[in-house]
């Protein structure tokens, strides 16, 4: 079933999951597209992010919306037109979106060493309680970060230096986030998860 799960959370808060197994024909079939989501498929040179973006219009349809339901901003920041908050998210065979009454954001990434490459990149401050070497929890901070900038989707936010996620450990399951930019200083309550080698973290506005 490619409805892979359904978490409620807070906040009149759902996250539909979708593990895409389909192939695109099967995965266009009971949606139907605006012109201008069939121009953005037809501009996607890869298969996987073509159905990335079709299993999201059908996640959309099992929370009770059509494509045209779904309108971005001018910084690329999801909308619904009926004035619920959404995030959106997919990575290789998985993609989420989750809907709230509070401001949300959602991420999910294939756990992979290569994380610790780049660690020095989006870690600073987390850098007082975890190490490079840190593969799991690196991959739950770099989604909780995700998930921060998807809600503040605003030019110049940095992962290193504006946003902050609390130590935690993997049997926790959720964490605090401070963003901290310019005149702003908002609290998120963090929550997270390990699925079939991947993590997924979502943020909820205090």
């Amino acid at each position: 079933m490619p409805l892979y799960k359904t978490i409620t959370a807070p906040r009149n808060t759902k996250i539909l999951i979708w593990k895409i197994e389909e192939e695109l024909n099967t995965l266009e079939q009971g949606i139907l597209l605006t012109e201008n989501c069939k121009a953005r498929l037809a501009g996607m040179k890869s298969e996987l992010h073509q159905r990335g973006f079709l299993s999201i219009r059908q996640l959309l349809k099992l929370a009770g919306y059509s494509p045209n339901h779904l309108f971005y901003d001018a910084f690329g920041k999801p909308h619904l037109t009926d004035g619920k908050k959404i995030s959106i998210t997919h990575s290789f065979t998985f993609s989420a979106i989750i809907i709230s009454d509070a401001e949300v954001g959602i991420d999910i990434e294939m756990q992979r060493n290569k994380i610790s490459l780049i660690a020095h990149k989006f870690i600073g401050y987390e850098f007082t309680y975890l190490t490079e070497d840190d593969v799991r929890r690196l991959t739950i901070v770099w989604c909780c970060k995700e998930s921060l900038y998807k809600i503040f989707a605003t030019e110049g936010l940095s992962f290193k230096q504006h946003c902050k996620i609390v130590p935690f450990q993997l049997k926790d399951a959720h964490t605090t986030g401070w963003v901290h930019f310019q005149s702003r200083v908002e609290k998120y309550n963090m929550f997270f998860f390990e699925f079939e080698g991947f993590t997924c973290a979502y943020a909820l506005k205090n």
